[in-house]
């Protein structure tokens, strides 16, 4: 069974509403031990949007990167680019040498340093409910390649 990390936007009712369906998938899934979504924790010690704050949620979403056995993230975006701290969340996982498995619901191409780094790729949200986590099979990104 598999500890999750969901690297994903959550700054607009449409990201917030893709990144809730894909928790409900993962709490779902019978080979998932648990999911850790940034987006449930902003919760802090500190003023939120301070620099203190910024400092206890960064060392808290790294070690929850760390503590994961996989990546799930979420590669839709409203400006046509990964979101920065997604973007940065995905490049930490691959240097961790973590298996990234994605999620795209739009149409939209995808940069190469995203889609060369991804075990799995799906455009089903759905998917995450029956997808094996020990078994880990793998599946290329499909769609257009920046």
């Amino acid at each position: 069974m598999a500890q999750i990390y969901v690297a994903s936007p959550f700054f607009s009712p449409e990201q917030v509403d893709r990144v809730k369906r894909l928790e409900a998938a993962l709490a779902a899934n019978p080979t998932v031990t648990d999911y850790y979504s940034p987006r449930l924790h902003q919760d802090a010690a500190n003023e939120q949007f301070t620099k203190p704050w910024a400092t206890e949620i960064f060392h808290r979403d790294m070690g929850q990167i760390e503590a994961a056995d996989v990546i799930v993230t979420v590669i839709d975006f409203e400006a046509k680019n990964l979101d920065s701290g997604t973007a940065y969340e995905l490049g930490v996982a691959t240097m961790s040498k973590k298996p990234i498995l994605a999620l795209q619901e739009k149409d939209e191409a995808v940069n190469l340093m995203i889609t060369e780094s991804m075990h799995w790729y799906t455009k089903n949200v759905d998917d995450f409910k029956s997808y094996d986590f020990n078994k880990m099979a793998k599946g290329e990104f499909v769609g257009e390649i920046l």
